[in-house]
């Protein structure tokens, strides 16, 4: 979309990054990352009996898993996420305070 709103083709060859920078749009990798973080934040909100908290939160640990190296869980995934940034899961709690530490500012 970016591409054809700034008017290039795949044929000009031109990076992705030289057109997210020309528009002035944030990383996509951040932007994705802000959005787990967000519906995290609200899973943590919801009381502990909410559906969303019992299939989100808690697994099932004897479930036998295929060969290989293992998949990336969605909790692993946030775990990963809130070390990278710096952010404690107590902030979720507040629904203010955890928007503006998730939030990623366009360029």
């Amino acid at each position: 979309m970016l591409r054809w709103f700034c008017g290039h083709t795949r044929r000009d060859r031109v990076r992705n990054k030289v057109i997210r920078d020309r528009v002035g749009v944030a990383p996509i990798e951040e932007k994705l990352t802000q959005h787990r973080l967000r519906w995290f934040g609200h899973v943590q909100r919801r009381p502990p009996e909410a559906p969303v908290r019992n299939g989100v939160l808690e697994r099932v640990d004897n479930v036998k898993r295929g060969r290989g190296r293992p998949k990336l869980t969605w909790d692993e995934s946030i775990k990963r996420d809130l070390k990278d940034w710096n952010i404690s899961k107590e902030i979720a709690l507040d629904r203010s305070a955890w928007r503006l530490a998730i939030n990623v500012p366009e360029p």
